[in-house]
């Protein structure tokens, strides 16, 4: 994925109408000490290319998180605990979720993205990031 002027940062796109997906982010931004993550929603056009990419990959399209680090695609609870890592002090610790084998933490993972909408809501529309923010936001 080619994206001029972020090829060497960590990109989270995420599902921007979903309440969830959206406190992680927010939970992302803060916690990333040395603000390397970019993000980007999944409905947008670098979105929608990762989303296209993924499934010349993989065939299916995850909805709801993909990490993108170091040309290589990460999604559902791994792209959880990856971004975990990269945001330094004591949450990559969280890492320690990979000695699960990942159907058992993709499955846990699935069934809540599956009710994600119904138990933490939906917007009707992406969130703006704040302007303090903004820099860490893909364009468009």
């Amino acid at each position: 994925m080619d994206i001029p002027g972020y090829n060497d940062k960590p990109i989270l796109f995420f599902d921007g109408v979903c309440n969830l997906c959206n406190s992680w982010v927010q939970f992302v931004l803060k916690h990333d000490r040395e603000k390397q993550l970019i993000f980007a929603s999944l409905q947008s056009p670098y979105g929608q290319q990762a989303q296209q990419e993924i499934k010349k990959l993989q065939g299916s399209v995850p909805d709801s998180l993909i990490l993108y680090h170091n040309n290589k695609f990460y999604t559902r609870s791994a792209a959880a605990l990856k971004t975990a890592g990269l945001m330094g002090g004591m949450w990559p610790l969280l890492g320690i979720g990979f000695i699960l084998p990942a159907f058992i933490r993709n499955a846990i993972y699935d069934m809540v993205a599956r009710k994600r909408y119904k138990w933490y809501g939906k917007r009707g529309q992406c969130m703006v990031p704040a302007p303090g923010v903004m820099a860490r936001f893909l364009p468009g």
